[in-house]
């Protein structure tokens, strides 16, 4: 079996020839080019690995293309405004988008807008999954990062605001752009921001495990799939590598370009906006406000290869090339539904989707079948009752035993009295 090829994806804010063009990473060679719309920044995401979906710049909606139909438009997914940000599940499940302040989050087999997140005060910038898909993470201008629980988000109550498993507030202005690393909710996520600052957290606890100064603002951050290195592009077109190994106990740490030998890529003219890593760690893709997506050399910084496109660079990635992307056969196993732009779907605007068909498994026993957060507090509640029996059962044992302690004291008493009076006797009165 051939081994899986690397693609790098890019999209800029001109989108003259083309919205979204895939080449072959090493060879530089053009595989496929998407038309129809400008792609924002943060806002490019696979779906599935049969549709690539890209959030327009400063319009409210979301072009999706399947992966082989790259010339014709497969849907305009419309949105209740811009789209600041966009990303999908790795499940393939969900769809997140950035709108303003809020995070809308949607069921990719349904088309359900299932929750707004209204926990930002300002635009939502970045927007990203943990690998297991049970946990994403948020980003926003003012200057806020939330780690939200996936499952906790569904199973709230309609009643109550969903609430984000962490609030990382550390950072002093506007969040540019966040990365998760592998483990799921043990995975490590690195947060650039225009303080100048790059600060690497860990999701199970929410504690900060290290924060980086740089002289300059950070709008672009990764980290290799071994977690050794993080880069860090800065707003004046150098790319920072930050050695995670060799700062053990240091939360805090200025990186001295001065005195960081070979570990500054130099090249770009202006801001550097994207950043990936291949999966061996060994190429660096990044994209600029200069209009060039450039490939380095990790170890040697140096630069393979430059393509320049036809205006500022808004994404640029790495990925593993889907199956459907390379095939010319490949169709999608399910199509796309109509995506709500409201939460009770039709009752507030949408259109009912016509032609469709929703199976619900189990209907007889809607209502009667208890949430994932009843069945975890009937746990609990278990669990709390059967320690309170069991230390008070043990209580009971122990006052039975005090007492039998008690009652030998007392009969070795006697017992030492006894002798003491006998021996007495023997002494005080001698055998004639």
């Amino acid at each position: 079996m051939a081994a899986p090829i690397e693609v790098a994806v890019c999209t800029d804010s001109a989108a003259q020839l083309w919205s979204c063009v895939v080449w072959e990473l090493h060879s530089g060679a053009n595989l496929l080019t998407y038309r129809g719309g400008q792609a924002g920044p943060r806002g490019l995401a696979l779906l599935n690995g049969e549709y690539l979906l890209a959030a327009q710049l400063g319009k409210n909606y979301i072009c999706a293309w399947e992966l082989q139909r790259k010339d014709q438009l497969q849907q305009k997914i419309m949105c209740p405004g811009p789209v600041t940000c966009l990303t999908t599940s790795p499940n393939g499940l969900y769809v997140l988008a950035g709108i303003s302040e809020n995070i809308y989050l949607w069921e990719v087999s349904t088309g359900n807008l299932l929750v707004i997140l209204s926990r930002h005060y300002q635009d939502v910038s970045c927007l990203q999954f943990t690998g297991d898909s049970s946990h994403f993470i948020s980003g926003g201008k003012d200057c806020l990062v939330l780690a939200w629980s996936l499952c906790s988000v569904l199973q709230a109550d309609p009643s109550r605001t969903p609430a984000p498993r962490h609030v990382w507030s550390r950072h002093t202005l506007p969040i540019t752009d966040l990365h998760c690393g592998f483990g799921g909710p043990l995975a490590r996520v690195a947060t650039a921001s225009l303080d100048q600052t790059v600060k690497l957290w860990e999701v199970s606890s929410g504690e900060l495990l290290l924060s980086v100064l740089f002289d300059v603002g950070i709008l672009a951050v990764t980290m290799d799939l071994a977690e050794h290195y993080m880069f860090c592009g800065g707003s004046d077109g150098s790319i920072f590598q930050v050695d995670l190994c060799t700062w053990p106990g240091q939360r805090e740490k200025s990186f001295q370009p001065e005195q960081e030998h070979g570990k500054v890529f130099r090249g770009h003219r202006n801001q550097v906006t994207c950043l990936s890593v291949s999966t061996d760690g060994s190429v660096l893709l990044s994209g600029s406000h200069d209009e060039t997506v450039r490939l380095w050399d990790v170890q040697s910084q140096q630069c393979l290869r430059t393509v320049t496109l036809k205006g500022p660079v808004t994404n640029a990635c790495i990925m593993l090339a889907p199956v459907s992307m390379l095939s010319s056969d490949f169709r999608p196993g399910l199509p796309l539904p109509h995506f709500n732009k409201h939460l009770l779907g039709a009752e507030h605007g949408d259109e009912p989707h016509r032609g469709g068909l929703m199976l619900r498994l189990g209907l007889h026993q809607q209502g009667s079948e208890p949430s994932y957060l009843e069945r975890v507090e009937q746990l609990q509640a278990v669990m709390s009752s059967t320690l309170e029996k069991n230390v008070l059962g043990g209580q009971d044992q122990l006052r039975i035993r005090v007492t039998e302690l008690e009652d030998e004291v007392r009969n070795l008493r006697k017992i030492n009295r006894d002798l003491f009076d006998f021996s007495t006797r023997i002494i005080t009165h001698p055998t004639k």
